[in-house]
């Protein structure tokens, strides 16, 4: 008998965990690190990205609607090209999110102990606090999650918007030139970074079987979810470099130091707070979508098969949760052993979110033929995604490695099958 998950989500519910999965860890570190790059001119790039928002958003949602299945983006490109480039998409996903989560918990929790003078070793506590809290709440499942998820984006978006309210009166002209201090190629390399901003709508299409109604909450839902966190990331990016936050507070803790200035050191404690629960809203996300494609690649044969196992209990997959546990706990010794740093860390996921974008529009246009909408805004994300490939620089070589590993598994799949046949035959 074919596992199959429990719909649970509604649309408040879908909202929540689109907007979690996007407005990450991102909205804390990358204003000022685009800043730091390209100066003022960092908002042509934000500009771009929060116009392209809305089409990349879409076209994971129409997907959704269309083709609800755990494996998200890796099933939508396994029906436009086939099992193996699907299970190969799904594996650039799974392995990105084991190296995104401690990435995302490291932040919140730097964002908490820069603002209270708190030393590494509370970080990585805090940090490993977040994921521990992400892994148990899918454990126990996507209603609790869902419920979690709507409160903790409310208390996102009221401090968002009180930081913007905040640093209008700091906000100067002169801030603002020279507008392109660094060159017009510091705009291209700053919208590769602000990918990392934007990535999370292929991330909710992993729970789009769990949906109690797909074709609404993907569809509609998103479109709301894209039109907020394209608002919330502007309005931050705009307050960061109106208020040159970024070289006051400096990159990494731009927000901190725009609320602490009107609450002094009430302010830097629900910045962090903020930080924190920003970070494991997107960790509450990821580890969900990641979860549901290791369980969907195990159905299909193209993982362990104890990554398909389900909790009696609670109908969740058990043996993916725990793979990204033991992922978790190596990249946490790594980093805590001084031999990784956040800013390496980072980049690592960066190329295969994209790639697995760039899967992903490419299934859309496909799959979505007779609806122009779709295929529309299929070719603008997947043109856009492509533009921004080549600027992840190095990084590139992590979804070299997966492939060449996923070579070896496909060979040992074909073995194993290949023997199973004989014996059958025999």
């Amino acid at each position: 008998m074919k596992q199959t998950l429990q719909r649970h989500i509604g649309m408040p519910q879908a909202i929540a965990l689109y907007i979690g999965a996007v407005l990450g860890s991102g909205v804390l570190i990358v204003p000022g690190l685009a800043a730091e790059m390209a100066g003022p001119a960092s908002l042509l790039a934000w500009g771009f990205m929060t116009l392209l928002i809305l089409p990349m958003a879409l076209s994971m949602g129409l997907l959704s609607a269309k083709f609800p299945n755990a494996g998200g983006v890796s099933h939508f490109v396994t029906l436009a090209f086939g099992p193996k480039a699907g299970a190969l998409v799904g594996w650039f996903f799974l392995m990105s999110v084991p190296i995104g989560g401690p990435v995302a918990s490291l932040t919140g929790a730097g964002y908490m102990t820069a603002a209270m003078g708190w030393d590494n070793n509370v970080r990585i506590a805090l940090a490993a606090g977040m994921l521990a809290i992400g892994l148990i709440t899918n454990w126990i499942g996507m209603q609790l999650a869902g419920k979690i998820q709507v409160a903790v984006v409310i208390a996102i978006v009221a401090v968002l918007v009180f930081s913007f309210a905040a640093a209008l009166p700091r906000m100067e002209s002169v801030h603002f030139t020279p507008f392109v201090p660094h060159g017009w190629m510091s705009v291209g390399q700053a919208a590769a970074i602000l990918f990392w901003c934007f990535i999370g709508w292929e991330a909710v299409s992993h729970l789009s079987e769990e949906f109690k109604d797909p074709q609404r909450a993907a569809v509609k839902g998103v479109t709301i979810a894209a039109i907020i966190v394209g608002i919330l990331y502007f309005l931050s990016a705009l307050a960061t470099v109106g208020t040159q936050s970024y070289l006051q507070g400096g990159s990494d803790a731009s927000l901190v130091w725009i609320i602490s200035q009107p609450l002094g050191r009430w302010g830097g404690f629900i910045a962090g707070l903020t930080g924190m629960f920003i970070c494991t809203a997107t960790i509450i996300a990821y580890s969900s979508a990641a979860s549901r494609v290791a369980f969907a690649l195990a159905r299909q044969g193209y993982a362990p098969k104890w990554m398909g196992t389900l909790s009696a209990r609670y109908n969740t997959p058990t043996g993916a949760i725990g793979f990204l546990l033991g992922c978790f706990v190596i990249v946490f010794v790594l980093y805590g052993s001084g031999l990784l740093s956040i800013t390496t860390l980072i980049q690592f996921p960066n190329a295969t979110f994209i790639l697995t974008y760039i899967g992903g529009c490419a299934a859309g246009i496909r799959l979505m033929r007779g609806n122009r909408l779709g295929v529309t805004i299929s070719w603008i994300s997947l043109v856009a995604t492509l533009a921004v490939f080549p600027f992840t620089g190095w990084a590139i070589g992590y979804p070299l490695i997966i492939s060449l590993l996923f070579v070896w598994v496909v060979y040992r799949k074909k073995s194993s099958d290949e023997l199973n046949n004989s014996a059958n035959i025999n």
